[in-house]
């Protein structure tokens, strides 16, 4: 069983870096067109070059994906360019890390707003395909209490519930809606490559509640973005995939 994603053409919102980057990456391995947005130009245009070389079709939009207008543009823009929208990953993040109210507005505005907003304007094209899809990225954040980041974990529990609601609402049109919740993920970068560096006691102490004895790779995350994607996922909708290792259940 191979996941082909032949003749599909997948938007990755926050697609330039990280779990996004690996995404776009596995699903033009995979025969998809894609395009990717995301603010840093220079990143953007690498995983562009990347994804091109892969020969298959390739768009990358800038959008500020705290921008309603923003996002509607670009979204009009990647269907354009690609011919059509099959998948829809809503990934970006806003990284409000803290509980201070820049916090909770970036976790708003980014994690979950701009599913909303992109979702909405993805709509109307999908509904054109068949065998279309959404999929969006929250957190391990989101299923459990998150002491150290409040307003992610809440944005990221919003998505999960949001989810479940689009999966109902849009069931009738024949679109799928998953979720993928990552746990702790490490790559160069990455938040927790800065950890281990700048705060090796939560870094140790997060790898020691994971209990296959390492974090997990980009890579591992975009293989299930990608069935999730994939006709294989034909009836899998309103599901929310932990790709975690037991992270959390050590001892349990």
């Amino acid at each position: 069983m191979q996941i082909d994603l032949t003749g599909l053409n997948i938007i990755v919102a926050g697609g330039s870096r990280g779990i996004g980057r690996a995404i776009a990456i596995a699903c033009a391995g995979a025969g998809a067109g894609i395009s990717i947005c995301a603010r840093g130009a220079a990143a953007l245009e690498a995983t562009r070059a990347d994804i091109a070389a892969l020969g298959g079709r390739t768009h990358a939009g800038s959008c500020d994906l705290s921008d309603a207008a923003a996002i509607k543009a670009y979204i009009a823009d990647a269907a354009k360019a690609l011919g059509g929208i099959d998948v829809l990953v809503n990934n970006a993040t806003g990284m409000g890390a803290g509980d201070s109210e820049a916090d909770w507005e970036a976790s708003l505005n980014v994690d979950l707003l701009a599913v909303v907003r992109a979702s909405k304007a993805a709509l109307p094209h999908l509904q054109k395909r068949q065998g279309s899809s959404i999929i969006n990225i929250s957190s391990g954040s989101g299923l459990n209490a998150s002491p150290r980041t409040p307003a992610y974990g809440a944005a990221k529990a919003a998505v999960i519930h949001y989810t479940r609601t689009q999966a109902a609402q849009l069931a009738p049109h024949h679109i799928r809606v998953n979720c993928v919740a990552p746990g702790s993920i490490e790559f160069p970068g990455g938040v927790w490559d800065l950890r281990k560096h700048d705060n090796p006691p939560l870094y140790n102490a997060t790898l020691a509640a994971c209990p296959m004895g390492r974090m997990g790779t980009v890579e591992e995350v975009a293989n299930v973005v990608a069935f999730l994607a994939s006709p294989l996922a034909s009836w899998v909708t309103a599901q929310i995939i932990g790709v975690n290792g037991a992270q959390g259940m050590k001892g349990a």
